[in-house]
C-alpha cells in the first residue's frame, strides 16, 4: 500500500459514520459577505480609485472626454516615445494629437520587436476602486496581454464613471472569466528578501492612468 492509498483509507475509516450531504458546495454554508465597504457617492468612489492608484504608484490624470487626445498627446511627449503599440479597437481619436509612430498589435509580433516600443495606450475592462486595480480583458481596444507588459509605458484610459465599481466582487460581475483577464494594481514592481524595490520586473515600470470623464 503507498502512502497515497494509507492516507486515504485513514479519510474514509474517519468518515465512516458521518451521514452524506448532498448540499452543493455553494449552498452548504451561508456567505453573507460585504459587496463594498462603507457607503460612497459616484464622485467618492472615483476619488477613492485615484488615490489607491497613487498609492500604488500609478500616475493618475484627470480630463474630460474633449481633452483625452490632448492629454495622451502630453503624456506621450513628456516620456519622449516616439513609438506606441495600438490595439486595433482603440479609438483613433484617442490618438489623434501626436504623430508618435502607431505599431499596430499584430499575433506574430515578438518580445523584442515589443521591446523596442516606447509605449502602449489601451482602454480596460473595469477599475476597482477599493483595491486600486485596472483589469484588462483582451477587448478590442485592449489588445493582446503582452503588449501591455513588454513595453516599458503603459497608458491605460478609464472611462469614468461607468468603468468603475467600488469592490472586487462588483468587478468579477463584469468580467467574462473565459477571458484572458490581466488584474494591474500600479507599475510592475517585486521586492526582495532585503525589501528592495525593483519595478519593470514582470511588465511595464510606468503606468499612467487617465480618468476621462463625458464619454
Amino acid at each position: 500500500m503507498s502512502s497515497r492509498d494509507l492516507i486515504l483509507a485513514r479519510v474514509r475509516r474517519a468518515l465512516a459514520d458521518v451521514p452524506r450531504d448532498d448540499t452543493p458546495y455553494d449552498q452548504a454554508f451561508e456567505r453573507g459577505y460585504l459587496r463594498e465597504h462603507g457607503d460612497r457617492s459616484v464622485e467618492q468612489t472615483v476619488d477613492l480609485l485615484a488615490e489607491n492608484l497613487a498609492d500604488y504608484r500609478a500616475q493618475v490624470h484627470r480630463c474630460a472626454a474633449d481633452e483625452l487626445a490632448a492629454t495622451i498627446e502630453r503624456l506621450l511627449t513628456e516620456r519622449g516615445s516616439t513609438s506606441v503599440v495600438v490595439p486595433t479597437g482603440l479609438d483613433p481619436e484617442w490618438l489623434a494629437a501626436t504623430d508618435v509612430t502607431r505599431v499596430p498589435d499584430r499575433l506574430d509580433s515578438t518580445p523584442a520587436e515589443l521591446d523596442r516600443v516606447d509605449s502602449v495606450v489601451t482602454a480596460c475592462a473595469v477599475a476597482i476602486a477599493e483595491t486600486g486595480t485596472i483589469v484588462l480583458d483582451g477587448g478590442p481596444d485592449q489588445g493582446r496581454r503582452r503588449i501591455t507588459l513588454v513595453p516599458d509605458h503603459h497608458i491605460c484610459v478609464v472611462r469614468v464613471p461607468d468603468q468603475v465599481v467600488s469592490s472586487v466582487p462588483q468587478g468579477l460581475e463584469r468580467l467574462d472569466p473565459a477571458r484572458p483577464l490581466t488584474w494591474i494594481s500600479g507599475p510592475s514592481a517585486t521586492s526582495d528578501i532585503e525589501l528592495d524595490r525593483v519595478e519593470g520586473v514582470h511588465g511595464p515600470r510606468t503606468l499612467e492612468v487617465v480618468l476621462v470623464s463625458g464619454e
